[in-house]
């Protein structure tokens, strides 16, 4: 997938204006005839690519965004069934296949364009230029939280509505009446005054001979039947019963499996190695060389991972294997320290004058290590290369992307190769990146029958792509009242999005810079990405300003956010339910935090308890406002997957460098919050209105920086580095909540 940010997304953006020019050129156009024998059986009526009308009236979503946990299946019918008028009990869905008509252009327009009121006659060309895009590069996405806010409002809704439209005119001419004489509901068309009324199914052969609208009337929030309920989750039952399909769990006959072993020095190449070492070993067929790493088959994995521990195998070339985690801090230090090389990231004002000039100033640094997906499914893939084809079976978060590099790994096409995508154990960014894929597919190659790619759980802590280490640095002057009138902020290495490190607060003067400082540490798309670590930077800064000023950090907050209204009723919500301001008791803390990011505003209060020198946390007040909820269970319950991710990486997470690699290999040394360590959680949603808002990775960002604050409010002891479970806060703390 490559590092694609929202930066170049917006970059490309630019070129957009050629649209008006020249757009005719690149119209989408309606791609139904050419996917119709992918997604469409015999007698079926295909409207666009997204939706599809059976006989027996069921009709189908045809979903571009694969399932992890997030209910996007579910979600995305049920905003294509509430325009189209369908009935709940006849929806399906089926997964879109990984070819380059079910490309994301909706991500890239709605990234580009956002709500843009594009004038009909521009739409086809429009959508045709972003197709155009997304399609070479081979995206077809699910994270980034755009699921609902992108394909849901530009392809689920304006689909839904268009098929409605022409159900509606297919009804009129067939009956000689006009279209708003008749009424749909429940996926019937009814003409009132005559008595006569039609299916679905009986009206989509004609309608599908009419050309769909560009710009159907779209639904009022009050007009909704189906958005802002909760309907059981179509990914639920299997799950339960066992009948889900996961990468883990497909079996082909014939089929054997393979352990891999990349070099565990960043870098590093194969050197040499003999496969002769393992070939008498029970049920060993193959060793093959991957370049940077290498591969056992065997008829069990068992057998193909006691093969790959005897294997005699070298690895080196790359000269990292010097390298410790703390030179990568020193070396981000020192890049803080050579201002010449900053860049800017967003300024208004002059902060640097207001700080020469103040009378108090307060400063500090804040460190977050580097952080492992850990899903609970390891990395696999199963792959099958016969007659110039290739089939892969496994969970991808961008199959268009996986068959594409599948193929060039082979020398194929990409129509050659084929994505067989099952169900996500867990993906959070890792399983948007192809490695194991090629991985199996060049394995597969090289044998007669199909392989299996398992990694084990230490390959798969140490060969992850991980979100980064950084440092950020902040100065802030405060005026006489204690508040901010400038904020500066330096921090390492920009990702993406690129409004992560930007503060909701009426600050004017304001410079937010960073530098560019790389390590041989693969980056990777890590839930909420950027925001993961600087909603704790700038949360974690504002409350010690706060504390500084001798306010309360609830009540300095709202002073600062009065200009925003949805910010601020959802700080006062979370507050509100949480019980700001009553008592606790002495060995307890209560902090807060607020952040919006992927359109959705989340705050969090989070009550700890301190004892055995360590901060547990018992409470989680989380208020959210994603602009609509679609499916309110469905948000609430990734709210609380999102706090109980961040929450596991601020007490526990670090992936820390030792002699060029990873030292930490499995749950004993990168742990995870354990149910029993798990807080009571209660969400609280607003329908704010505006632009929908994402919903799987908003809930992370505020953790961190909440629970950090409730440590220093029950010990006084600031956390200004994670993970917090290395900062001792028994004796320690107490010293430091009496001094404060």
């Amino acid at each position: 997938m490559g590092k694609w940010s929202r930066r170049a997304f917006i970059t490309a953006g630019i070129a957009a204006g050629g649209i008006v020019v020249f757009g005719v050129a690149i119209r989408r156009g309606d791609l139904s005839p050419k996917i119709a024998a992918l997604v469409a059986d015999e007698g079926d009526s295909l409207f666009d690519v997204w939706l599809k009308i059976a006989p027996d009236n069921t009709i189908t979503a045809i979903i571009p965004h694969a399932e992890m946990g997030q209910g996007v299946h579910t979600a995305l019918a049920m905003m294509l069934a509430d325009e189209l008028d369908a009935d709940w009990s006849t929806m399906r869905f089926i997964e879109a296949p990984a070819v380059g008509q079910y490309a994301n252009y909706t991500l890239g327009r709605g990234f580009v364009m956002g709500d843009a009121d594009i004038p009909g006659w521009l739409v086809d060309s429009v959508d045709g230029f972003f197709h155009t895009i997304t399609r070479a590069m081979k995206l077809q996405v699910t994270g980034g939280s755009m699921s609902v806010r992108m394909t849901g409002q530009i392809a689920m809704r304006v689909t839904g509505a268009a098929t409605r439209a022409v159900l509606l005119e297919a009804a009129a001419r067939q009956w000689q009446v006009e279209t708003r004489e008749l009424a749909v509901r429940d996926g019937r068309v009814r003409h009132a005054a005559s008595g006569r009324s039609a299916t679905f199914a009986e009206l989509a052969p004609a309608a599908a001979e009419l050309p769909l609208p560009d710009r159907p009337s779209l639904k009022r929030s009050d007009q909704f039947r189906i958005m802002g309920t909760s309907p059981p989750r179509w990914d639920i039952p299997p799950k339960v019963d066992g009948s889900a399909g996961f990468g883990i769990d497909v079996r082909l006959p014939g089929m054997k499996h393979a352990a891999v072993m990349a070099a565990p020095v960043f870098g590093d190449r194969v050197l040499s190695v003999d496969p002769s070492s393992v070939q008498d070993m029970p049920g060993v067929r193959k060793v093959v060389d991957l370049g940077d790493a290498v591969a056992v088959v065997a008829n069990g994995y068992w057998q193909a991972r006691q093969a790959l521990n005897r294997l005699d195998v070298r690895f080196g070339g790359s000269g990292n294997e010097n390298r410790e985690q703390g030179d990568i801090f020193r070396q981000f230090a020192n890049a803080l320290d050579a201002a010449d090389s900053l860049q800017t990231d967003h300024e208004s004002g002059d902060a640097d004058a207001v700080l020469a000039a103040a009378d108090e100033v307060v400063d500090a640094e804040y460190r977050v290590p580097y952080l492992a997906h850990a899903t609970m499914e390891p990395m696999n893939c199963t792959a099958w290369v016969r007659d110039g084809y290739c089939e892969l079976w496994t969970g991808s978060q961008n199959p268009l992307d996986f068959a594409h590099a599948a193929a060039e790994a082979l020398g194929l096409e990409t129509s050659q190769v084929t994505v067989h995508n099952q169900y996500l154990g867990g993906g959070f960014g890792r399983r948007a990146f192809h490695d194991v894929a090629v991985q199996a597919a060049r394995i597969a190659g090289e044998v007669p029958y199909p392989v299996k790619l398992l990694w084990s759980r230490e390959e798969d802590t140490r060969h992850d792509h991980y979100r980064q280490a950084s440092v950020s640095r902040f100065r802030a002057a405060l005026d006489a009242d204690g508040m901010p009138r400038a904020w500066h902020n330096v921090y390492v290495n920009k990702y993406d999005p690129e409004e992560a490190p930007h503060i909701p607060y009426a600050i004017a003067d304001q410079r937010i810079a960073y530098v560019e400082s790389e390590t041989p540490v693969p980056w990777g798309y890590w839930r909420s990405v950027d925001h993961s670590l600087h909603a704790f930077f700038t949360e974690s800064f504002i409350d010690e300003l706060a504390h500084a000023a001798g306010r309360d950090p609830y009540e300095y907050r709202r002073e600062l956010l009065a200009g925003q209204p949805r910010m601020l009723a959802v700080l006062d919500l979370a507050a509100e339910k949480a019980g700001w301001g009553d008592g606790l008791d002495d060995n307890e803390g209560r902090g807060i935090a607020i952040h919006r990011s992927f359109g959705t505003i989340v705050a969090q209060v989070v009550d700890v308890a301190i004892f055995d020198g360590k901060a547990h946390c018992k409470r989680v007040v989380c208020a959210v406002d994603p602009g609509f909820a679609v499916h309110r269970d469905g948000l609430a319950a990734q709210m609380e997957s999102g706090i109980v991710y961040g929450l596991t990486a601020a007490l526990y997470g670090e992936i820390s460098i030792r002699r060029g690699g990873v030292a930490q290999s499995n749950f004993h040394d990168y742990r995870m919050l354990r149910i029993d360590e798990a807080p009571d959680i209660e969400t609280h949603i607003i329908d704010g209105g505006g632009r929908l808002g994402g919903a799987g990775e908003p809930g992370t960002p505020p953790i961190a920086p909440a629970f950090a604050n409730a440590v220093f409010d029950a010990t006084g002891v600031r956390i200004r580095e994670l993970p917090v479970i290395h900062h001792d806060l028994g004796a320690a703390g107490r010293e430091a909540k009496d001094v404060a």
